[in-house]
């Protein structure tokens, strides 16, 4: 590996004394129902062979019936903490990033809340749909740095099975339920979270999007039998977007740290695609190896995607203290981020 680019802090350039940020621990919950391509063979007119060589997917989870977006976010929260050593009474924020909500209010971070007991933690919701929970680390250092909270709640969860259209063999391959959540604190001689590069574009909102539900196209019978409560996706122009944000977006990570891709142990992309993962990996220059991938297993599960990824590869041990750590998303916004982190 080489090291010949000297790696430099980006917070040491603010006009400010900001402590720095780490994740303590991570968690992660997946339903235990398994769809298979084989299942969804019989359910719209596709193949395994089809969905594997295109998308790279086997297999994914959906949540029960009775199985929430806010019961997978409190399963995956209580992993975390337990590894973190946080009780929920110590939590000071929570922060959810999703678009699957239980509902469109209150926040599912309150009823996170309650399900978890940390009675003195604020919450609140965001929604930047796949690039949420990176969103949200961000949004968690802030907090951290400024030394208004000790211990701040991430979660990215989703129970996208809820809006996917099962009649559409184009997208209802794709996407998969789950929860993945990040303890963040300040720990002592650790430079943690580095830098966080989030952008959007606006204007390809209609790329990937739910047109009905909100107050542009909200419930009635026309809405509902047009099908506009189900996730719309433009397939071919959402690929390229993802993979000229997510490299772009990874660079400026990189340049900011002054970091060279050799340096990252493991890069974490969103799992969406294996030929948008294969496409920023050769763009990066990653070697064999350097990514991790669990989309086979999971899906898109979205917000989740991230997060999940993260806690599989810690658990694996194939990110250990110290390592350098990229984690990577795009999604519906048109939203990207990259994240570099000192583990």
């Amino acid at each position: 590996m080489t090291t010949s680019k000297k790696f430099r802090v980006p917070h040491a350039e603010h006009n400010y004394q900001g402590r720095s940020c780490s994740i303590a621990a991570v968690g992660s919950y997946v339903p235990s129902r398994i769809l298979t391509n084989a299942d969804l063979e019989k359910m719209v007119e596709t193949s395994d062979e089809w969905i594997t060589t295109r998308t790279g997917i086997k297999e994914r989870r959906i949540a029960a019936n009775d199985e929430y977006t806010s019961d997978l976010a409190a399963k995956a929260a209580k992993r975390a903490l337990e590894k973190a050593g946080v009780s929920p009474e110590q939590l000071d924020l929570i922060i959810v990033a999703t678009i699957t909500p239980d509902m469109p209010f209150p926040a599912t971070a309150c009823l996170v809340q309650e399900k978890l007991g940390a009675k003195k933690a604020a919450a609140f919701d965001l929604e930047a749909a796949c690039s949420g929970f990176i969103y949200g680390l961000e949004i968690g250092q802030q907090f951290i740095m400024s030394r208004t909270y000790e211990n701040v709640l991430v979660i990215g969860a989703e129970k996208l099975s809820t809006i996917v259209d099962w009649k559409d063999r184009n997208t209802c391959v794709l996407f998969g339920d789950g929860a993945g959540a990040a303890v963040l604190q300040h720990r002592s001689n650790s430079h943690g979270l580095l830098t966080v590069c989030m952008g959007s574009d606006g204007g390809k909102s209609n790329l990937i999007m739910m047109p009905g539900g909100g107050s542009r196209n909200p419930a009635t019978p026309e809405t509902v039998n047009a099908r506009l409560h189900y996730l719309k996706m433009e397939g071919r122009e959402t690929f390229k977007n993802a993979v000229n944000a997510m490299y772009a977006a990874a660079k400026e990570a990189l340049d900011r740290c002054n970091l060279d891709i050799s340096q990252i142990k493991c890069i974490i992309p969103h799992q969406a695609n294996r030929r948008i993962i294969e496409a920023v990996g050769e763009r990066l220059g990653a070697k064999e190896g350097q990514i991790f991938v669990n989309l086979h297993k999971y899906g898109n599960t979205s917000a989740a995607s991230v997060a999940i990824a993260l806690d599989e590869a810690v658990e694996s041990g194939v990110i250990n203290r110290g390592d350098f750590v990229m984690l990577l998303a795009f999604g519906a916004g048109l939203t990207w981020a990259a994240a570099i982190i000192e583990w």
